[in-house]
């Protein structure tokens, strides 16, 4: 356990949590939203610091990340718990433990431990994935911070939802960030997330500010956030905040609270997709259909045909530097340490 960062201390020994858009009001003896922040006696206390539930060495396309050091390993950690409800979770066994089970377990790891590892690994990244990491900022943080002066890149995979002050303390050493924009309404958001829009947008904003390098994931759900409007509305807002981004829109398989929706058929990534392009986005990936042609990379100036995957894995990379072999043009990225 560790005494949380960015709150503050009210009267009667209530606390307000900052980390996040809920911005909790705590009273003694209370946890957030998130179930892994505790008000003892006027103290928030984090219940997660160093106490990591999953650990894997993935490759940085699984994050997903296609602009940033493709081919590369990135030691990925998560501990329990969320601040959104999402009734579509895939990993809810480990995010909703804190609420649906009332446990709060993990093993015992340091920042240091864990940046060994990852240097033991071969990984050139740490991810902070799984779950949300604004909920273990405290281990992210710390972790991070050492990450960087070991050489280490840092990503976080995220809802989002954290505070602009949450965001300026961890942006000197966040490099990339995949962010989920799960629909393009407050009606979504609240009924399937718990959450709202708003400040999921105001963080890409804010992210693209301080120079992280930006993909963003839409989980396409069949009836609840695949109308042809609201997917404009997506692919208009990244591109006009910056067309560079990668889109990638992943396929749905029935989980959680919504396994009684069946799979999203794959020609409405596919027609997704186009509607991203069509917007003017430069880089529109479709995800979780293995072998599909969306998977790859392609320049946006010539069309040449730059890294062929299949899943999670490179089969070619022709990007040369940072360029387009055939027509030079800069393909936007991060390729190399």
């Amino acid at each position: 356990m560790k005494e949380a960062y960015l709150y503050e201390k009210l009267e009667n020994e209530k606390v307000r949590c900052h980390l996040c858009n809920h911005n909790c009001l705590i009273k003694g003896g209370a946890r957030g939203i998130c179930g892994v922040r505790e008000n003892r006696v006027g103290t928030l206390i984090s219940l997660v610091y160093g106490k990591v539930i999953a650990r894997h060495c993935d490759p940085i396309e699984k994050k997903p990340l296609s602009h940033f050091l493709p081919g590369s390993l990135s030691y990925s950690i998560a501990t329990v718990g969320c601040n959104f409800r999402c009734s579509f979770c895939q990993n809810s066994d480990i995010s909703q433990m804190p609420s649906d089970q009332n446990r709060i377990i993990g093993e015992d790891m340091t920042p240091e431990e864990i940046v060994e590892d990852a240097l033991r690994t071969g990984s050139a990244s740490i991810a902070y994935t799984y779950t949300e990491p604004t909920i273990y900022f405290e281990l992210a943080l710390d972790t991070a911070r050492l990450a960087t002066s070991r050489g280490l890149k840092n990503v976080f995979v995220s809802n989002g939802y954290m505070t602009t002050q949450c965001l300026e303390e961890i942006s000197p050493d966040l490099h990339a960030a995949n962010v989920d924009l799960k629909a393009f309404s407050d009606r979504f958001y609240k009924d399937q997330c718990g959450a709202k829009l708003a400040p999921v947008l105001k963080t890409l904003e804010t992210m693209k500010k301080q120079g992280v390098w930006l993909e963003v994931t839409t989980l396409l759900i069949p009836g609840l956030n695949d109308a042809k409007e609201e997917l404009k509305a997506i692919a208009r807002f990244l591109a006009d905040l910056d067309p560079n981004i990668p889109w990638h829109i992943s396929r749905f398989h029935p989980t959680y609270r919504l396994d009684h929706i069946s799979s999203t058929p794959p020609e409405s990534i596919r027609r997704a997709r186009d509607l991203g392009y069509e917007a003017g986005l430069k880089y529109v990936y479709t995800g979780n259909i293995p072998g599909d042609e969306g998977e790859n990379t392609f320049c946006h100036e010539c069309g040449e045909l730059l890294i062929n995957r299949f899943g999670f894995q490179i089969t070619r990379n022709k990007i040369k530097g940072n360029c387009c072999p055939k027509c030079g043009v800069e393909i936007p990225g991060v390729w190399g340490i």
